[in-house]
């Protein structure tokens, strides 16, 4: 039968021999544990709280507020500058698009309207440019042998009436050149006939003999000189011809025009002098760097000066200036040459300029 133990010195709650136990101890009783304590609760920051005084902000607190603001401030410039941007370049895409939209669509610039006009009052007469050329020539014999317009007016109906005012090499039986003269009948040896030159001063020496062909009819100063079977066809070609006559002749000054392509190879100037005293006789020139410069009065100028406009398709003239005026190739508007504009050329030359060859 077992016994309860008892409790050792020490044990059960009682001091060890010869300690004095503390006043108002019970030992018997078991010892309470101490209530737990509640965490503090993290204090809130009041609306409206003053910080205490004499506290102090740290150093640098402004300073970093400051440059926080600043840096806000450039985000927002370098946003609107990018938006800006994107937007000038989405608008300048935008243009560029319509505009090449527009010109792709676009029909395309009418082709000028080559050829050599003479006017006389209010009435335009028109020649391609070498029908125009040979106009030029045929008027230009008729000033060097000192011959009234009215030669060179029934000389250029003739001619156009008989070959369309064009060098051709047939006809009727052996009629060739451009009056379509024979050989048969004394022109000339077919060489000859086809040479300009020498088919203009034929049809003049013929009608230089006719007394009075001045005051007479076209068709019939025409038909006795050419004795054609039909003489009233030349009365057709009159007002062509007179037209062209006057302007060549220089009695219409600044009268003839002519509406080109730009030039196709450079000029010569010597090529121009050439040709020129081939048509008019001799003639004093003088010539620079793709200039040429006759002296000239007035009804003379203007016979040079439109003759070299009759021929500056296949002489590369590209400007031709007398008294105050000047014809310019390249000055066209829409499908036609503005003509004659005025110019601070003075009278007393005749001022050719031929196209310059390309630098090498």
């Amino acid at each position: 039968m077992s016994h309860p133990r008892q409790a050792g010195p020490g044990e059960g709650g009682r001091p060890l021999g010869g300690t004095k136990p503390q006043a108002g101890t019970n030992y018997g009783a078991r010892a309470q544990p101490r209530a737990r304590l509640k965490p503090r609760a993290p204090a809130k920051a009041r609306a409206g709280t003053k910080p205490r005084a004499g506290t102090k902000p740290r150093a640098g607190t402004k300073a970093r507020a400051g440059a926080k603001v600043s840096g806000r401030r450039r985000a927002r410039v370098r946003a609107w500058i990018i938006a800006l941007v994107s937007l000038a370049v989405v608008l300048g895409l935008i243009v560029a698009a319509g505009v090449w939209v527009v010109n792709f669509f676009a029909p395309p610039a009418p082709p000028l309207a080559v050829g050599c006009t003479a006017v006389v009052g209010d009435k335009q007469y028109t020649l391609a440019p070498d029908q125009a050329e040979n106009a030029a020539l045929i008027a230009a014999v008729s000033v060097n042998r000192g011959l009234p317009s009215r030669a060179a007016s029934i000389a250029l109906a003739v001619a156009l009436q008989e070959s369309k005012l064009r060098n051709i090499s047939y006809g009727d039986l052996d009629s060739e050149g451009l009056f379509q003269q024979r050989p048969s009948q004394g022109w000339g040896t077919r060489a000859q006939i086809l040479d300009p030159v020498h088919a203009s001063n034929a049809f003049y020496d013929v009608l230089e003999g006719i007394a009075g062909y001045q005051v007479m009819p076209v068709t019939e100063a025409a038909q006795l000189v050419q004795r054609s079977a039909y003489p009233e066809a030349y009365a057709q070609r009159e007002p062509l011809g007179k037209a062209f006559a006057s302007a060549l002749t220089g009695l219409s000054p600044a009268a003839l025009s002519c509406t080109l392509d730009g030039p196709t190879a450079a000029g010569s100037p010597a090529a121009v002098v050439a040709k020129l005293q081939r048509a008019y006789g001799a003639l004093e020139t003088s010539t620079a760097a793709g200039i040429v410069a006759i002296p000239a009065g007035d009804v003379a100028g203007w016979s040079y000066a439109q003759w070299a406009v009759a021929n500056a398709s296949s002489l590369n003239i590209t400007e031709v200036a007398f008294a105050g005026r000047q014809w310019v190739r390249a000055d066209n508007v829409s499908t036609a040459n503005k003509g004659w504009q005025p110019s601070a050329v003075p009278a007393g030359n005749v001022v050719i300029t031929v196209r310059a060859a390309p630098p090498t």
